[in-house]
C-alpha cells in the first residue's frame, strides 16, 4: 500500500477513536475538569504537577491550596476550556485603579479570613465588570468596576453575608476559556491574556463569550515577577445552533 494511503487510514482511525477536533470542542469538561485547546508562543515549558496540596510548573509554583473542586491551574503558554464549581468567597468591590484597589483590599480580606480562622488559598481572583472597551476588547479602568476576592477552601466554612466592608457570597458554577500566563501582575498582563482569548474565539466561531473577564493571581509579593503564575478567563458557551445540533454534553473524566 502507498505511504499516503497508510497515512490516511491512520488519520481516519484516530478520528474514529478520539472523535474529530470539531466534535471534541463541542464536549464541555465536567465540573472541576479542563480540556487543552491549544498553545501560544513556545507553549508550556512544563505541565502542572500537583505536590500534596500545592502545584508546580517549571519555575512557577503555587504554595497555597486551591478551593476544593477547582480544576488544575492552566500552565503558562496554554489555552484551556475549564468548568468551575460554586465557591464561597469573601469579596470587596470598587472602581478606579485596580493596582491601588488590590493593595488597599488585601488587608481587609486577609483580616476577614484570619478572624474566621480560614487558611489562605490560591488564587486571588479579580473580576472586571463593565470595564471592556467595545472596539478593542481591552479593559479600561475608567469604565465599570472591579471585585477582588479571597476564596474559601470549602463552601461550608462560615456564613455568607456582610462582614463590615466584606461580602461573603457563593458563586455560580461557570465554564470559561482560560489562558495561562507568566510575569508581573496588573491590568497590562490581563489585557495581554484577553487579546489571546479573543483571538481564539475569533477563529472558533461556534463559541462566544458570555460574560465579563476575570484574572487569577496565584502568587504573593515574595515571588519574583518573572515567576508569577496567573490566568485570564472569559465565560464562554457554544452558540445555541451548535448546542441544538450536537446536544449538550460534558466529559466525565
Amino acid at each position: 500500500m502507498e505511504p499516503l494511503s497508510i497515512n490516511i487510514l491512520v488519520s481516519l482511525a484516530v478520528i474514529l477513536i478520539q472523535g474529530s477536533p470539531q466534535a471534541r470542542l463541542s464536549v464541555l469538561p465536567a465540573v472541576g475538569k479542563c480540556v487543552r485547546l491549544g498553545t501560544f508562543g513556545s507553549g508550556p515549558a512544563a505541565e502542572p504537577t500537583q505536590v500534596g496540596e500545592f502545584w508546580k510548573c517549571g519555575r512557577c509554583e503555587i504554595e497555597a491550596p486551591l478551593p476544593i473542586g477547582y480544576p488544575a491551574p492552566t500552565p503558562p503558554g496554554a489555552i484551556e476550556l475549564k468548568s468551575y464549581p460554586s465557591v464561597r468567597r469573601a469579596e470587596i468591590s470598587s472602581t478606579g485603579s485596580t493596582a491601588m484597589g488590590m493593595f488597599a483590599s488585601f488587608w481587609p480580606l486577609f483580616n476577614h479570613i484570619k478572624s474566621r480562622e480560614i487558611a489562605m488559598t490560591s488564587p486571588v481572583e479579580m473580576d472586571y465588570r463593565g470595564m471592556m472597551e467595545p472596539n478593542s476588547n481591552q479593559l479600561n479602568e475608567k469604565n465599570g468596576s472591579w471585585t477582588m476576592s479571597f476564596l474559601y477552601r470549602e463552601s461550608d466554612m462560615g456564613p455568607t453575608g456582610k462582614d463590615g466592608t466584606i461580602t461573603v457570597v457563593d458563586t455560580t458554577p461557570i465554564t470559561v476559556l482560560s489562558v495561562g500566563l507568566k510575569g508581573a501582575y496588573g491590568l497590562k498582563k490581563t489585557n495581554e491574556g484577553l487579546k489571546l482569548l479573543n483571538e481564539w474565539i475569533a477563529t472558533h466561531p461556534a463559541w462566544r463569550a458570555v460574560g465579563d473577564p476575570r484574572a487569577f493571581s496565584y502568587n504573593g509579593p515574595a515571588v519574583r515577577n518573572g515567576d508569577k503564575w496567573s490566568e485570564v478567563q472569559l465565560p464562554i458557551e457554544l452558540k445555541s445552533d451548535v448546542r441544538s445540533s450536537n446536544g449538550s454534553k460534558s466529559t466525565s473524566d
